[in-house]
C-alpha cells in the first residue's frame, strides 16, 4: 500500500502524519516545551532501592524520578533461571547509565533500562548484549538467514563485544551499506561513552533525533512515495540528513509550497480532531465509543442506525467486521497502548466470532507497535495488548477538564442544590450567625429561587434565620460557598 509522510513545522511544534490510502494512520507531535524522551540516554543516580518490587527509583533530571526494574537490567533468563535480587545489582547513590524505554505517562515516571540500544537506518547497536538478531517483522526466512550471516561476519570483524540487530528497513540492503551503518553506530557509541564518563548524574548524555529526521529513519520504507515538508529550512536539513544516512530516500523529499495548510491534505487535521473524541462513526451507521483510563482502554461497538437488510446476525457481523478495521486504525492513530478491552456486539455463531478476530489481526498486521490478541472471553469480550512507548495523542494534545477534573461528568443542578441545603444546616450548627449568604453559579441560584424556593423557605423557618442568594458568574456549577453573616 503506497503512502506519504507529511511534515508540518510550526514555531514551537513539529507534527508528522503517515498517510496511507488517503487516510492518516499515524500522527506524531513534538513540542519545544515537551520533547518525547524515549530513546534518550541519561547518567542517573539511584535514589531508592525497592527490594519488594525488584526495582529502583533513579534520578535522571526529569520532573519525576524514573523507574528501573531488575528485568530491564539483564537479558531474559534462560532455562527457568530466576532474576537476582535488585539489591545485588543496585544501591543508593550508585551512578548508572540508563535509557528511557517508556515516556512518563499520567502520574507514572519514565521507565528505564540499562540494556542500551542505539538505532540507525538499518541496524540497532546493543553495547551490552553481544548477540546478532533480525527483526521479527522480517518474515522471509531466506532474507533473515542472509542478513544474519552478514551481521555475524560484521560483528566478529568490527564489533565482537557488541550486539547487532537488523531492522525491518534492512530488507534487501547490500552488505556494504550495512557495514557503513555499523561503522557509524560504533563511532556514535564511542562519542556517547566518552561523554558519559565525564557527565554528572541527572545529565542527558545522548538524545534521539528531532522528530522530522527520526520519522525519516523509522517510517521511511520502500512503500513511502514521498515526504512533503512545509518549511524550507527544515526541508534542507532533512534533505541533507537523508543524503548522508538514507540516500535512497533523498529523491523522495519535497518542499510543500501549496496554498492550503499541509495537514488539510487528505483531511489529516479533521482526523486529528476526530481522534480526540470519544465517539467514532462507522460508515454503516454504527459507532465506537473509546474510553481511555490510566489502567486500560475500553472500546464499545454499537450498531447505531444500521439495521441491515436480512437479519440481526448479518447486521451484527457486518458492523463488527467494519469496527475491527476502525479499531485497528484508531489504536494506531491515537497511539493507545497497554491493556485494551474490545466489546464487540454479541454474536451467536462461533464462525462469525472467528471472522471478526481474523479481521482484527489482519488490520493490525501493519501496526509497528507489537500487539497481542486473545480469543473472545466467556463474557464476549476481546482482550488485547499494544506496546506503549510514548504518550497517546490525547494526552499530548489535551488536559483534564478544569470543571469536571477529568471525570467526564458534572453533578446535576438539583444535586448541587441539595448539597447547598446540607451545607447551610451544617454551618448553622457550627456558627452563631444572624443569617447565611449562599454564593453559587447563576443556574444553581435560579433553581433555588424557582423550583427549590419552597424548600428554601422551609429551611429558613426551621433555622429561624434568613438565607440570601447571590449569583456568581465566575463559579462553575459544582462550586458554592455558604458564608455565615
Amino acid at each position: 500500500m503506497s503512502s506519504e509522510i507529511l511534515v508540518n513545522i510550526g514555531p514551537q511544534e513539529t507534527r508528522v502524519a503517515l498517510v496511507q490510502a488517503g487516510a492518516a494512520q499515524e500522527v506524531h507531535v513534538q513540542r519545544a516545551s515537551r520533547h518525547g524522551l524515549t530513546g534518550n540516554i541519561y547518567k542517573g543516580s539511584v535514589q531508592r532501592v525497592l527490594p519488594g518490587m525488584q526495582a529502583a527509583f533513579v534520578e535522571v533530571g526529569l520532573e519525576r524520578t524514573a523507574f528501573l526494574h531488575v528485568a530491564d537490567m539483564l537479558p531474559p533468563p534462560v532455562n527457568g533461571e530466576s532474576l537476582p535480587a535488585v539489591t545485588q545489582l543496585l544501591h543508593e547513590s550508585q551512578q548508572v547509565l540508563v535509557q528511557v524505554i517508556k515516556d512518563p505517562i499520567g502520574s507514572k515516571g519514565a521507565r528505564l533500562t540499562t540494556l542500551l540500544s542505539i538505532p540507525s537506518r538499518y541496524l540497532v547497536l546493543l553495547p551490552h548484549e553481544p548477540h546478532v538478531g533480525v527483526s521479527a517483522r522480517l518474515e522471509d526466512e531466506a532474507e533473515r538467514a542472509r542478513l544474519k550471516g552478514i551481521l555475524e561476519e560484521l560483528q566478529q570483524r568490527l564489533a565482537p563485544q557488541f550486539g547487532v540487530i537488523a531492522r525491518t528497513a534492512a530488507d534487501g540492503v547490500e552488505p556494504a551499506a550495512l557495514e557503513a551503518d555499523l561503522a557509524f553506530l560504533l563511532r556514535l557509541w564511542q562519542a556517547v561513552s566518552t561523554q558519559a564518563r565525564g557527565a554528572k548524574p541527572g545529565t542527558l548524555v545522548h538524545g534521539d533525533l528531532p522528530l522530522a529526521m527520526r520519522t525519516l529513519r523509522d517510517l521511511m520504507g520502500t512503500d513511502v512515495e514521498r515526504i512533503r515538508i512545509d518549511n524550507a529550512e527544515e526541508y534542507h536539513n532533512v534533505k541533507q540528513f537523508a543524503q548522508s544516512f538514507v540516500p535512497q530516500a533523498a529523491g523522495r523529499i519535497e518542499l510543500y509550497e501549496g496554498s492550503a495548510p499541509i495537514f488539510d491534505l487528505y483531511g489529516v487535521e479533521d482526523d486529528i480532531d476526530r481522534a480526540l473524541q470519544r465517539k467514532v462513526e462507522l460508515k454503516s451507521g454504527g459507532h465506537l465509543v473509546i474510553d481511555q483510563t490510566e489502567a486500560m482502554t475500553t472500546i464499545d461497538v454499537n450498531t447505531g442506525a444500521y439495521t441491515g437488510h436480512r437479519n440481526l446476525e448479518e447486521t451484527v457481523l457486518k458492523t463488527n467486521l467494519e469496527a475491527a478495521q476502525a479499531i485497528a486504525r484508531q489504536l494506531r492513530l491515537r497511539n493507545l497502548g497497554g491493556i485494551i478491552i474490545l466489546d464487540f456486539i454479541d454474536m451467536a455463531e462461533a464462525d462469525h466470532r472467528g471472522q471478526v478476530l481474523r479481521a482484527l489481526e489482519r488490520a493490525l498486521a501493519d501496526d509497528p507497535a507489537r500487539t497481542q490478541i486473545y480469543p473472545f472471553s466467556p463474557l464476549g469480550l476481546v482482550e488485547m495488548t499494544r506496546k506503549r512507548t510514548r504518550e497517546s495523542l490525547g494526552h499530548i494534545l489535551c488536559e483534564p477538564c478544569p470543571t469536571c477534573a477529568g471525570g467526564g461528568t458534572l453533578k446535576t443542578i438539583e444535586t448541587v442544590c441539595h448539597e447547598i441545603t446540607r451545607e447551610v444546616q451544617r454551618t448553622a450548627r457550627q456558627f452563631e450567625a444572624k443569617g447565611f449568604l449562599v454564593l453559587a453559579a447563576p443556574a444553581v441560584v435560579q433553581k433555588l429561587m424557582d423550583e427549590q424556593s419552597a424548600d428554601l423557605a422551609m429551611l429558613e423557618t426551621t433555622l429561624n434565620r434568613p438565607i440570601r442568594l447571590q449569583a456568581e458568574a465566575a463559579y462553575t456549577r459544582e462550586t458554592f460557598d455558604v458564608v455565615p453573616l
